[in-house]
């Protein structure tokens, strides 16, 4: 509502730069000059998607920030799930963040006054895939990963989530792509395929 889809998605997923730039010092988890070149390639990759659509408008800058915001606390989840997976199996990890999870949002939609019914049977259909898609298969695949990986490594996937919304906002919002948008995908690729390589 207050910023491109395109630069939304690329502040939020700097989230990997971040667990890389926080790992040394919270989790004592070093990472190898082919690690870092790859986040870093991947991220300029995404700052490339997105360049074009950042705006210096009021509203754009509350969206930047917002989804800024979003980067540190998926940060903050990443981190702290890498410590907690330690010692927690997956279902009893995945059941106690996903039900917090919904007890918030829940409690925000009472505190808003956000309506649960009334909505078009369609709505609820992309609820439910949602719930099953991203949540259960995306977030539970991150949240596996994180017992038997680093966390910089477990959240590489994440920098290619530019690459799947600029592609989502063309077929369903008719935002168009651009050679750039392609260049920074190329460049997204590759700096995972560095990171992943020999892994």
């Amino acid at each position: 509502a207050y910023t491109s889809t395109a630069s939304s998605v690329v502040l939020v997923t700097t989230s990997p730069l971040l667990v890389a730039l926080a790992s040394p010092w919270l989790l004592r988890e070093h990472l190898t000059r082919r690690v870092w070149e790859g986040v870093l390639m991947a991220t300029a990759g995404g700052v490339i998607i997105g360049w074009g659509d950042f705006g210096l408008g009021p509203q754009q800058a509350l969206g930047d920030a917002l989804a800024l915001a979003g980067s540190v606390c998926a940060t903050g989840y990443f981190l702290i799930g890498r410590r907690l997976r330690a010692r927690l199996g997956l279902i009893a990890y995945i059941f106690v963040v996903y039900t917090t999870a919904a007890l918030v949002v829940i409690a925000l939609a009472l505190a808003t006054r956000q309506p649960f019914t009334g909505y078009q049977a369609q709505t609820f259909l992309w609820f439910l895939l949602l719930a099953l898609l991203p949540q259960l298969i995306g977030h539970s695949s991150f949240n596996w990963a994180l017992r038997y990986t680093s966390a910089t490594l477990a959240t590489v996937p994440v920098l290619a989530e530019p690459i799947g919304s600029t592609i989502l906002a063309y077929l369903i919002l008719g935002e168009g792509v651009t050679w750039w948008k392609l260049a920074g995908g190329a460049l997204i690729l590759v700096g995972i395929l560095i990171v992943s390589w020999r892994r």
